[in-house]
């Protein structure tokens, strides 16, 4: 089947109900989140699913985020909390596995929560049989007008492109899946997440399980509540980072890179003939500049109409050409300088994009 082409999948009601003594890893990567590790932990701690081994790792964070994480664990020894010098989000959760008692593994991304049945219904997808990873969908949550409207854009088509699992209403097959839940015996089969990689060692993990003949379910009545990043600049930093993850890839298995993904790439190498346009035929580099302007606001207007509030349009204009600019940037900087372990840390900050 084609990456990313969408197959209807059972619902939730279809998957059987795991017997509740069956042992779930949850594994939660973390650098300083002392903003956020209480709220994703309580909602962890507070799963229907009660037979949990929760594993925090940290990243080497400076700070109160292992003093909290500390304090919950003196209340509830499901907690157990390891430390990786590193800082790299691949090295944390190939600690998380290794340390992973239960016969699921579970990710979470240290500043989202989970609703109560999150544990529960993945691992009924898992215990069907059918799938090798089971996922849910992301919707982006803020506490600034500014973080709202990037949430909107990150739950627009014209910001992730395929990546359904910012959108999906329906249950389908799919090649990614946000912080997915997996057979912990097939990940050790796999080798676990590829630690050479910055970023998308989601994606890439995802890619090796469907080539070894396993299926991935995106189930969006599973919903995670992620925080965006509240401002322009971070979004910037963030989308950057992607791309760089996705060339990291792209070097490592040339045939997961399609036509869609050279998009954002596309624009930004577009800036050089469009200046000269500018100078030599202004009236077309003006329909060029024109047409994407046109796109944008389109998108943002759905967007905005969406989050019940029109006055975002302009923020979710800036958050979406900010999306592809430096997403395009990015894709460029790996395949042209590399980036694999140059960096020493990286802060786990949603650890999956467009795909």
């Amino acid at each position: 089947m084609r990456a990313g082409a969408p197959e209807t999948a059972p619902r939730p009601a279809a998957a059987p109900r795991p017997e509740n003594g069956d042992l779930a890893t949850v594994v939660v990567p973390a650098f300083d989140e002392e903003a956020c590790i209480e709220g994703c932990l309580s909602s962890i701690l507070g799963q229907d699913h009660a037979a949990l081994q929760v594993v925090v790792i940290d990243g080497g964070s400076t700070d109160g985020t292992r003093r909290i994480v500390e304090a919950l664990r003196a209340r509830d020894p499901r907690i157990e909390l390891l430390t990786n010098p590193s800082g790299r989000i691949p090295v944390s959760l190939n600690l998380g596995l290794a340390a992973a008692r239960g016969r699921w593994l579970v990710r979470v991304d240290a500043h989202s929560t989970v609703p109560p049945d999150y544990v529960r219904v993945l691992v009924g997808h898992l215990v069907s049989g059918r799938w090798g990873g089971v996922g849910g969908r992301k919707d982006g949550v803020a506490a600034t007008r500014t973080g709202r409207a990037i949430a909107a854009a990150l739950g627009s088509r014209a910001g992730v492109g395929n990546s359904a699992y910012h959108y999906a209403e329906l249950p389908q097959q799919t090649d990614h899946v946000p912080f997915g839940a997996y057979p912990v015996r097939l990940l050790r089969e796999l080798g676990g997440w590829d630690e050479d990689l910055e970023a998308n060692e989601d994606y890439e993990l995802d890619l090796r399980i469907r080539r070894d003949g396993h299926e991935l379910l995106l189930d969006p009545a599973i919903r995670i509540r992620w925080r965006s990043k509240e401002t322009i600049g971070a979004l910037a930093g963030q989308y950057r980072r992607y791309g760089r993850g996705k060339a990291d890839v792209a070097r490592k298995h040339p045939s997961s890179l399609g036509l869609r993904h050279l998009a954002a790439p596309l624009l930004v190498a577009g800036a050089i003939p469009w200046s000269i346009a500018l100078v030599l035929v202004p009236w077309v580099a003006a329909a060029l500049a024109a047409v994407y302007a046109a796109l944008i606001l389109g998108a943002s207007i759905v967007a905005a109409t969406k989050a019940r509030d029109l006055g975002l349009v302009p923020t979710i204009a800036a958050a979406l050409t900010t999306m592809h600019v430096a997403w395009g940037v990015g894709f460029w900087e790996g395949l042209l300088r590399g980036t694999s372990r140059t960096e020493t840390r990286t802060r786990d900050d949603g650890g999956t994009l467009p795909a």
